[in-house]
């Protein structure tokens, strides 16, 4: 069973504080449902889906002991969503060999008409600091849509490295891991490649 943090905050010196809690499924449930129903969002696959849909994914998350989902604010404002979850109680478990300390997550930026700049590089960090910090992963595991190249991009500044393209059943996917030492040594750290 995983164990997930009940709050999470990391003050970035430029853009001001990032804070992480758990989604109340009622109440937050109709601002997830705007982001996720999103053009923009079109790799989190809920296009279609009603407010009654996106709180019944998020009670089925609220419910579980190893899937989690937070919602994000940058200076007090909620702007993204982040999941994580245990890879050996997914279809992963079928494509790669989990190991010990793996941890899945899935990460969403609110859509936005005024960008901040270095916005999603900060949640990025943020996030790998949860992980890492907050969930004590040893390793982890992202399957981001193989077309999704702006995900690839960012997750190789935080030090993910791509190993694969693999089937899923609702998409081809490239399976790539991140260990903290390859976060300590990426260009989110500060390393220049």
């Amino acid at each position: 069973m995983m164990r997930a943090p009940d709050r999470f905050k990391r003050r970035d010196a430029r853009l001001g504080e990032f804070a992480l809690r758990p989604v109340d499924p009622a109440a937050d449930a109709p601002l997830l449902h705007e982001w996720v129903t999103h053009p923009k969002c079109r790799y989190w696959m809920m296009a279609e889906a009603s407010i009654t849909d996106v709180w019944a994914e998020h009670e089925a998350i609220a419910a579980s002991d190893h899937h989690f989902a937070f919602l994000g604010a940058h200076r007090y404002r909620s702007s993204f969503l982040v999941e994580v979850y245990d890879p050996a109680r997914t279809e992963l478990a079928g494509v790669y060999e989990v190991r010990e300390g793996d941890v899945g997550m899935h990460v969403l930026t609110a859509p936005t008409n005024a960008p901040v700049p270095g916005f999603t590089k900060g949640v990025m960090i943020t996030v790998m600091d949860l992980l890492f910090d907050g969930f004590g992963a040893r390793r982890v595991v992202v399957e981001p849509d193989a077309t999704n190249t702006p995900i690839h991009r960012l997750n190789d500044w935080v030090g993910f490295r791509a190993e694969r393209t693999v089937r899923l059943s609702d998409k081809r996917a490239l399976l790539s891991f991140c260990t903290p030492s390859d976060y300590e040594r990426s260009a989110a750290r500060g390393v220049r490649p």
